[in-house]
């Protein structure tokens, strides 16, 4: 065939396919543009899921008469006029392509009155076919109507699903963009009856309301609040704490400069940060929010515009994962969040900070080796009066709380039996506190491991023998790249040739692992986010190992003063509430639960 011309509505139908997939499709590029035009309140009528009809209201700036033949044109629109405006983009819409693409594939209609005119007008659009705009009576704001959607491409319309599928699409979406813009007014109606309606809030505290109303109140009352800024960076929102991890990542939303996003780099950093607290198979619920310079990051790079791209990748990465994780770290069994803790900064608690407090951590181990080359006592104080045996032989029995202000008693209270051997009973301010002792100890064994090796840094050994690899030779280009980075995690790595590398050292801590399969993840981490934390993972796969073999077994009877030395060490080790595999330490039974259990003021 010779080269020729598209016609336009070939063109956009084209475009269409890349823009309009379904009717919620059409729904956010229609109400994008209604935010980027200042609208407060937008009304989204549907019929049929959006198939039959997609109408879409809004109270924002409007557009003249004479503009509307140019909005339904391709590449035409307000919001950016240079190559600067591109590099800098503030709007949700910028490519101009939503209104000739969604036009060229329905029965499409346009209303409008611009604010300060003194008479709205109509166009109308069937199948490509444009009209003439005339005279209408509207108020001031636009109004956009999508009827019988891809009734003239016949092959995209087999691909739609069921009503109700479509509908729950656009319910999804409605969902996220309520999370992103509290302050404005969004109501869903289908077939005639009102579907959802999103009241605004203003910002502060009532923000937490618009997550309940998206998110349901059990996200709210398990989550903690994220804010901190740094490096040009700002990340603020709420993630879920590790015990309400979910099956499936159905409640993660992130947002980049109020655009909701799909990327690599945030998963990635959100699941590391995540790593050490969250049971296998799970997903965390979140809601983000990174504010950065409109410079830093290209949002052109997807027709639907769900994907971004950061100029500043590493650091991005970083960001995110370091805010997280000491926002989880900051944690403790009995209280809800040690809120001075979550975007105070970067650096790790000391060692000793989290030995605050404790009645046994004074007491030493018996010197068995702990699996890294050292005595267990040079590495972890710990209790050895756990392992002990009791005076006597028999049970203790169970002491009375101490006299003291229920307001001043400790957050997991004190305790007042162990029950089948598994489990410490305790009473605090607000009920009863349940215990499962082995996974609790587990946890800070596994923290004070955590901090004594922290405390010496990375040690390297070098290999008797230099052990070969074959790489590809963006591989071996990178190893070289990142050779001060791979240095810092303990790796020596030389080129041997354009497809080779040789491993000259390795980390200490692990050189029992084979050193070709951790270079190349430690090298595959490097290339796709700039940062790796292959070797900490490998580390803490060690070290929580050990923590499970060297702590407290089930079926070990305590006395109260160690059962209460427990309680105390888990109120001041990070990350208390999950065990090393992200099972919960404890629950808590409050005294109206315990009311509704034996029908009490009934």
């Amino acid at each position: 065939m010779p080269i020729q011309q598209l016609p336009d509505t070939l063109v956009n139908q084209i475009a269409a396919g890349e823009v309009v997939e379904r009717p919620a499709s059409v729904v956010k590029e229609l109400v994008e543009n209604a935010l980027d035009a200042g609208a407060t309140r937008v009304d989204i009528d549907l019929e049929e899921g959006g198939i039959r009809l997609v109408r879409i209201r809004d109270d924002g700036g409007g557009i003249p008469p004479h503009e509307l033949p140019l909005a339904i044109s391709r590449h035409a629109t307000s919001k950016i006029a240079s190559i600067e405006d591109l590099e800098e983009v503030a709007t949700l819409g910028f490519r101009g392509e939503a209104l000739p693409s969604i036009a060229s594939v329905s029965r499409f209609a346009i209303s409008a009155r611009a604010r300060g005119e003194g008479h709205g007008a109509r166009l109308e659009v069937d199948g490509g076919r444009v009209g003439t705009p005339a005279p209408h009576p509207h108020p001031e704001g636009t109004t956009v109507e999508v009827r019988d959607l891809f009734f003239n491409v016949p092959a995209r319309r087999k691909f739609l699903r069921a009503e109700r599928t479509e509908l729950g699409h656009v319910e999804e979406w409605l969902r996220s963009l309520a999370l992103a813009r509290p302050d404005v007014e969004l109501r869903l109606s289908h077939n005639g009856r009102l579907s959802r309606h999103y009241k605004p809030v203003r910002d502060g505290g009532e923000r937490l309301r618009r997550v309940a109303e998206a998110l349901g109140e059990e996200f709210t009352r398990q989550c903690l609040e994220v804010e901190h800024a740094a490096a040009g960076l700002r990340l603020h929102g709420w993630v879920g704490l590790p015990t309400a991890s979910r099956s499936s990542a159905d409640q993660q939303y992130f947002y980049v400069n109020g655009r909701a996003v799909r990327d690599r780099t945030v998963a990635h950093a959100v699941r590391q940060a995540y790593a050490d607290v969250l049971f296998h198979g799970r997903h965390p619920a979140f809601v983000l929010f990174l504010e950065c310079d409109p410079r830093g990051v290209d949002v052109n790079v997807h027709p639907a515009k769900h994907e971004v791209r950061f100029r500043e990748q590493r650091l991005v990465h970083e960001f995110i994962y370091r805010t997280l994780h000491a926002a989880l770290a900051s944690t403790r069994a009995g209280g809800a969040l040690a809120q001075e803790a979550v975007g105070a900064g970067f650096a790790p608690a000391a060692a000793g900070e989290t030995m605050a407090g404790s009645a046994a951590s004074s007491a030493g181990w018996a010197p068995q080796q702990s699996g890294l080359g050292l005595p267990v006592r040079e590495v972890l104080p710990a209790y050895a009066a756990l392992y002990g045996s009791r005076a006597g032989g028999g049970p203790a029995m169970p002491a009375p709380l101490p006299a003291a202000n229920e307001a001043e008693a400790p957050p997991l209270g004190f305790a007042l039996a162990q029950l089948h051997g598994v489990f410490i009973l305790a009473e605090n301010a607000q009920g009863l506190v349940l215990v499962d002792m082995h996974a609790a100890h587990e946890r800070i064994t596994y923290e004070r491991l955590k901090a004594a090796l922290d405390g010496e840094g990375i040690r390297t050994q070098p290999l008797l023998v230099p052990v070969s690899l074959a790489v590809s030779e963006r591989e071996a280009d990178a190893a070289e790249q990142h050779a001060e980075a791979l240095a810092a995690y303990g790796f020596e790595l030389r080129r041997a040739g354009p497809q080779a590398l040789s491993i000259r050292s390795v980390p200490t801590l692990l050189a029992d692992l084979d050193p070709r399969a951790l270079a190349l993840d430690v090298l595959s981490d490097l290339r796709e986010h700039g940062a790796s934390r292959r070797l900490e993972e490998a580390r803490n796969e060690l070290l929580s190992t050990l923590a499970c073999h060297t702590s407290v077994r089930a079926n070990r009877r305590l006395t109260l003063p160690e059962m209460n030395a427990l309680l105390r060490d888990m109120e001041a080790t990070e990350r208390s509430g999950q065990c090393n595999h992200g099972r919960p330490t404890w629950v808590q039974l409050s005294k109206a639960e315990l009311d509704r259990l034996f029908l009490r003021g009934r």
